[in-house]
């Protein structure tokens, strides 16, 4: 059985969930995650995606900020929100694949949006780094051992961890995403949990490999400023069914996009 799983920092679905229907129809994964959906639950554009051949959707959000969702084909059980920091703030729903899948049934599905961090990289003076901080600490002490079995963690973990997930190791060792502190984190807590980063597992540096590309550049794709932001890994007895992992860069183009593209993951079961 192949089994295909997307993710993608929407930044607001409700704004471009036209750009959603567009992904679904050409790519036609078996789950989308989505983040950054920036919409209460009761706002949430539920008919509306389960209209484009996704029925099973499981979400959690909040009014303008953040926001998490996981539409299927596949039947889904056992919905779950962890919060971190103390805070009800939407950043993690999860789900396991249910009975009726096949051999997927029984792989659980993690969907993360971790903070961004602000502008500064100093704990002391940005509030929201710190809490960035302590976000990835909490989440390296769940480390994802819960519940166990066949697992699939994806998101816009906002951190590009190695040299080459970025246009410039040298320039933005000291920008927030980029900065030693963050990605030793980072590293440290997908090594812990024994988690593998499928991009690098098929596609290891020195290949550069961006998913996000700022606003601020007015010529994206000519200056290729890029970060890797977006990342799909999974537990170590799925790592051998990991058959490709594909970046679609071309979304950054489209009317209207997210500054982050769709990132594929397809499994061999």
């Amino acid at each position: 059985m192949r089994l295909t799983v997307s993710t993608w920092n929407i930044n607001s679905v409700r704004l471009r969930i036209d750009l959603v229907r567009r992904f679904l129809d050409e790519a036609r994964p078996d789950v989308l995650c989505l983040q950054e959906t920036k919409c209460p639950n009761d706002r949430f554009p539920l008919k509306e995606l389960q209209g484009f051949g996704y029925p099973h959707v499981v979400f959690a959000g909040q009014k303008g900020y953040n926001g998490v969702a996981i539409l299927s084909r596949l039947p889904l059980v056992s919905q779950e929100a962890m919060s971190f920091c103390e805070r009800q703030d939407a950043r993690h729903i999860a789900a396991v694949i249910g009975p009726e899948a096949g051999p997927a049934a029984g792989i659980t599905l993690h969907d993360f949006y971790v903070p961004a961090g602000g502008d500064v990289p100093d704990p002391g003076l940005n509030e929201k780094f710190a809490h960035k901080l302590a976000f990835m600490d909490e989440l390296r002490a769940w480390g994802g051992r819960r519940p166990g079995g066949p697992a699939i963690l994806v998101g816009d973990l906002n951190v590009a961890p190695l040299e080459h997930d970025v246009w410039s190791h040298r320039q933005l060792l000291d920008v927030v995403s980029h900065t030693p502190v963050e990605t030793e984190r980072l590293e440290t807590l997908r090594g812990e949990a024994g988690w593998v980063d499928t991009m690098r597992h098929l596609r290891p540096p020195p290949e550069k490999i961006y998913t996000w590309w700022s606003y601020r550049s007015p010529d994206w794709a000519g200056a290729d400023k890029g970060r890797r932001l977006d990342h799909i890994w999974v537990t170590p007895d799925l790592a051998g069914t990991v058959r490709s992992v594909t970046v679609a860069r071309h979304a950054r183009g489209w009317d209207r996009p997210s500054d982050h593209v769709p990132v594929t993951v397809e499994l061999d079961l």
